[in-house]
């Protein structure tokens, strides 16, 4: 229990360090912008109680907006993906259910399944954060362009880190 904790902790630090020395610096044509921080949220236990979870998704993004200076963006846009992501859970869930502090991910329950259970929170996250970072409706076809490309090279990038965390045992 313990160890899952610190576990916890050290990947909130190592991803939010990540987003703000590396990620939050680049952009692609102005267009891309990657969230890898969002993983965060998608791999805690499936078990979270609803207000820790709501907690951890204001912390994680408050954090983000710190960093970025932004207006608490990135917390609304955490606290929303917090909020929807046990009924999300609900609705993807395998028909065995899941066990008791198991958390969701590629090695666990596939490809195909963590795919699917990621695009839509990270979709309504990048929704949420371009549509309010830009707020108005003369560039809303360009705002959600960039959320499409940021949502796909996102995914991109949470699966490759989800195959870099879990390797297969030799």
């Amino acid at each position: 229990m313990i160890i899952n904790i610190l576990q916890i902790i050290l990947r909130f630090i190592v991803l939010v360090a990540i987003q703000v020395l590396i990620l939050n610096n680049i952009q692609l044509g102005g267009v891309i912008n990657p969230y890898l921080y969002v993983l965060f949220l998608l791999t805690l236990p499936v078990q979270t109680p609803k207000v820790l979870l709501l907690f951890i998704g204001f912390t994680l993004g408050i954090s983000i907006d710190m960093f970025q200076n932004s207006t608490g963006i990135h917390a609304f846009a955490c606290v929303l993906i917090a909020f929807a992501r046990p009924a999300w859970l609900k609705l993807v869930a395998p028909r065995d259910g899941f066990e008791p502090d198991e958390s969701p991910g590629i090695k666990k329950f596939g490809f195909r399944w963590f795919l699917v259970y990621a695009s839509v929170l990270v979709l309504v996250h990048h929704l949420v954060i371009f549509n309010l970072e830009i707020f108005r409706f003369s560039d809303f076809w360009n705002t959600q362009l960039r959320v499409l490309y940021s949502s796909i090279f996102t995914i991109v990038l949470i699966i490759i880190s989800q195959y870099l965390m879990h390797r297969p045992q030799k």
